[in-house]
């Protein structure tokens, strides 16, 4: 059997790529986006296994997706409360 013709493999990459690439967005560039495209991952992963694709790609995709939307979220609560912050102390300039 080619590896093309396995039912959810091309699922299964696209959440590793998308799981790498949301984690390393959220860590280093802006974590919504990263939050963002680890929603995507998570999707693709889910998708991989209900076609039947239960192999460790899999499973690191979806693992780096969940830690892409936990950085993400924790970026945005941080850029938002920095935001505020920033906004107290110029009112009580």
């Amino acid at each position: 059997m080619n590896n093309q013709e396995v039912p959810g493999k091309g699922a299964a990459i696209a959440s590793l790529v998308l799981g790498i690439i949301g984690l390393v967005v959220a860590l280093f560039v802006f974590g919504p986006v990263g939050a963002i495209l680890g929603i995507v991952g998570v999707v693709m992963a889910s998708k991989a296994k209900q076609q039947g694709f239960e192999g460790g790609m899999r499973t690191a995709g979806f693992v780096l997706s969940i830690l892409a939307i936990v950085f993400g979220l924790i970026g945005l609560v941080a850029c938002i409360a920095c935001a505020g912050t920033i906004g107290m102390m110029g009112a009580f300039a």
